[in-house]
Protein backbone atom coordinates (compact mmCIF):
# COMPACT_ATOMS: atom_id res chain seq x y z
CA UNK A 1 0.00 0.00 0.00
CA UNK A 2 1.39 3.52 -0.74
CA UNK A 3 1.40 6.52 1.23
CA UNK A 4 -0.99 7.72 -1.05
CA UNK A 5 -3.59 4.63 -0.08
CA UNK A 6 -2.85 5.22 3.52
CA UNK A 7 -4.09 9.04 3.37
CA UNK A 8 -7.07 8.17 1.55
CA UNK A 9 -8.12 5.48 3.66
CA UNK A 10 -7.74 7.48 7.08
CA UNK A 11 -9.63 10.16 4.99
CA UNK A 12 -12.62 7.88 4.14
CA UNK A 13 -12.43 6.76 8.09
CA UNK A 14 -12.88 10.47 9.28
CA UNK A 15 -15.38 11.17 7.01
CA UNK A 16 -17.46 8.27 8.01
CA UNK A 17 -16.78 9.22 11.72
CA UNK A 18 -17.93 12.45 11.38
CA UNK A 19 -21.27 11.50 9.34
CA UNK A 20 -21.84 9.11 12.00
CA UNK A 21 -21.76 11.56 15.01
CA UNK A 22 -23.61 13.76 13.03
CA UNK A 23 -26.43 11.37 12.82
CA UNK A 24 -26.16 10.86 16.27
CA UNK A 25 -26.60 14.14 17.35
CA UNK A 26 -29.56 15.16 15.13
CA UNK A 27 -31.43 11.56 16.20
CA UNK A 28 -30.43 13.14 20.11
CA UNK A 29 -31.37 16.55 18.87
CA UNK A 30 -35.23 15.19 18.07
CA UNK A 31 -35.12 13.00 20.76
CA UNK A 32 -34.63 15.85 23.08
CA UNK A 33 -37.23 17.99 21.05
CA UNK A 34 -39.47 15.54 21.32
CA UNK A 35 -39.36 15.65 25.35
CA UNK A 36 -39.41 19.45 24.90
CA UNK A 37 -43.00 18.70 23.10
CA UNK A 38 -43.98 16.52 25.28
CA UNK A 39 -43.61 18.33 28.49
CA UNK A 40 -45.70 21.06 27.14
CA UNK A 41 -48.37 18.96 26.17
CA UNK A 42 -48.33 17.18 29.51
CA UNK A 43 -47.95 13.83 28.31
CA UNK A 44 -46.88 10.80 30.45
CA UNK A 45 -43.45 9.07 31.01
CA UNK A 46 -44.73 6.43 28.39
CA UNK A 47 -46.07 8.35 26.21
CA UNK A 48 -43.40 10.94 26.10
CA UNK A 49 -40.93 8.49 25.56
CA UNK A 50 -43.15 7.23 22.69
CA UNK A 51 -43.24 10.82 21.10
CA UNK A 52 -40.04 11.14 21.35
CA UNK A 53 -38.89 8.26 19.09
CA UNK A 54 -41.72 9.31 16.81
CA UNK A 55 -40.28 12.93 16.57
CA UNK A 56 -36.59 11.16 15.64
CA UNK A 57 -38.77 8.99 13.57
CA UNK A 58 -40.07 12.20 11.38
CA UNK A 59 -36.34 13.31 10.50
CA UNK A 60 -36.23 10.61 7.83
CA UNK A 61 -39.06 11.91 5.68
CA UNK A 62 -37.48 14.39 4.00
CA UNK A 63 -34.03 16.26 3.90
CA UNK A 64 -33.53 18.77 6.22
CA UNK A 65 -35.31 19.41 9.87
CA UNK A 66 -38.57 20.92 8.17
CA UNK A 67 -40.26 17.39 8.79
CA UNK A 68 -39.36 17.44 12.28
CA UNK A 69 -40.27 21.04 12.93
CA UNK A 70 -43.50 20.27 10.90
CA UNK A 71 -44.71 17.55 12.81
CA UNK A 72 -43.55 19.24 16.55
CA UNK A 73 -45.27 22.07 15.72
CA UNK A 74 -48.34 20.01 14.53
CA UNK A 75 -48.60 18.24 16.72
CA UNK A 76 -48.36 20.87 19.74
CA UNK A 77 -50.98 23.23 17.79
CA UNK A 78 -53.57 20.35 17.93
CA UNK A 79 -52.97 19.68 21.52
CA UNK A 80 -54.26 23.12 22.08
CA UNK A 81 -50.97 24.12 23.05
CA UNK A 82 -49.67 28.30 22.30
CA UNK A 83 -46.94 27.84 20.48
CA UNK A 84 -44.89 29.52 17.00
CA UNK A 85 -42.87 28.09 14.52
CA UNK A 86 -40.19 30.35 15.78
CA UNK A 87 -40.86 28.77 19.06
CA UNK A 88 -39.77 25.33 17.50
CA UNK A 89 -36.96 26.42 16.01
CA UNK A 90 -35.84 27.94 18.61
CA UNK A 91 -36.17 24.85 21.01
CA UNK A 92 -34.72 22.77 18.39
CA UNK A 93 -31.11 24.90 18.28
CA UNK A 94 -30.82 24.63 21.95
CA UNK A 95 -31.66 20.84 21.69
CA UNK A 96 -29.30 20.64 19.10
CA UNK A 97 -26.57 22.18 21.31
CA UNK A 98 -28.13 20.20 24.41
CA UNK A 99 -27.36 16.65 22.36
CA UNK A 100 -23.90 17.65 21.38
CA UNK A 101 -22.49 18.69 24.49
CA UNK A 102 -23.96 15.62 25.98
CA UNK A 103 -22.50 13.20 22.93
CA UNK A 104 -19.42 14.80 23.81
CA UNK A 105 -19.29 13.87 27.11
CA UNK A 106 -19.86 10.20 25.83
CA UNK A 107 -16.93 9.84 23.51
Amino acid sequence: MTLFDDREHAEEARFAHNAEILFRIQARRNKLLGHWAAERMALDAAETESYARAVVQAEFEEAGDEDVIRKVLGDLLMAGIDVSEADVRKALESTAVEARRQLMGEV
